[in-house]
């Protein structure tokens, strides 16, 4: 039975926070350990050049990102991993699908129309001021970048599935005007998926600076747990899961029976601060061996481009046949 194809890009954006690896890198890994799936997943570091114009910091985060999902458990050997910029498969695709998408299509994209509406209310008179052009192609490149690997299912926000209604048009239009090459993707989405809470009770985000870092030392994660808002409760005093987000993030690691067990000693008066103590060390208990991992990895980054350089070896494998296909298809062909 043929396996179903899913394929995950992880924009490279700084190191990964708690959020992160409850939402999105946790549940990941598990599902690529389905043996009914073909696992890929990629580091967009070209889709990181559309917001991030800082070198090292571009650099940096693809390294520390690879070295994150390697340490949480990512196996390049049952998953192909690999850097979005070592298969030029891709670019050469984003290219030919360019030059058979219409301009009217790229109009609707959210992000474009939202910069577009700000330049409005802000009375600009050129709509399209200071909006780059990665920001205008971008699902031109995420289109390249699914369907050069025929995607059955790509895992995305819901914020996402218009661009894979995009990459659906555009692969529909290139099928029935040449010949029918990509496999049409369906968006995948999991309303199971935990987000989770940060220090303030909103949705964990670097843009709320409400996160708590992934990988930082016991001292420190302790510290970063001691600023999870509380009310003013004292010892002793019964306390409801509803009246702090310490609730909701020690849930996310434990297990059904550990969580009723910590409701039921905050109804029973727990202090606010031994309840802190409890989450830092639920969370030291998963994290300890993947923060060692990542910090042995970080320290030799030779380790980690290695990886991808196998994985991109399986990539490319499997992206030169298709393109091959699409080059003749178009009229790109040898002259002999």
């Amino acid at each position: 039975m043929k396996k179903t194809r899913v394929l995950t890009g992880v924009t490279p954006s700084g190191i990964p926070h708690l959020g992160n690896y409850v939402g999105a890198i946790r549940p990941a890994i598990q599902a690529s350990q389905n043996p009914d799936v073909e696992s890929f997943l990629f580091l967009s570091d070209y889709h990181a050049l559309i917001k991030c114009h800082d070198p090292e910091k571009v650099h940096e985060s693809t390294k520390a990102v690879a070295a994150t999902w390697l340490a949480c458990g990512l196996d390049p050997e049952r998953t192909t991993f690999y850097r979005q910029t070592d298969i030029p498969e891709v670019m050469e695709l984003n290219w030919i699908l360019t030059c058979n998408t219409a301009k009217g299509l790229m109009n609707r994209a959210h992000a474009y129309k939202a910069a577009v509406q700000e330049n409005a209310e802000k009375g600009q008179e050129d709509l399209d001021h200071g909006i780059e052009m990665g920001l205008f192609c971008y699902p031109m490149l995420m289109s390249a970048d699914i369907l050069i690997f025929n995607a059955d299912k790509v895992p995305v926000g819901r914020d996402q599935i218009q661009h894979l209604e995009m990459a659906r048009d555009i692969a529909g239009r290139f099928n029935h005007r040449f010949k029918p090459l990509f496999t049409l993707p369906e968006a995948q989405i999991d309303d199971n998926v935990e987000t989770l809470v940060g220090l303030d009770g909103r949705k964990m985000s670097k843009s709320y600076g409400n996160t708590i870092p992934l990988f930082e030392p016991e001292k420190k994660l302790q510290k970063a747990v001691n600023k999870i808002v509380t009310n003013l409760k004292e010892p002793g005093e019964p306390k409801q899961p509803d009246e702090s987000p310490l609730f909701d993030i020690y849930k996310a690691f434990s297990t059904p029976t550990e969580t009723s067990s910590f409701t039921q000693m905050l109804a029973e008066g727990l202090a606010w601060g031994e309840a802190k103590k409890m989450l830092a060390t639920k969370i030291n208990e998963e994290l300890a061996e993947k923060r060692e991992r990542f910090t042995q990895l970080m320290a030799e980054p030779s380790l980690i481009e290695d990886i991808l350089q196998a994985g991109a070896v399986k990539a490319r494998a499997q992206a030169k046949p298709l393109l091959e296909e699409v080059r003749e298809a178009v009229g790109i062909r040898s002259l002999k």
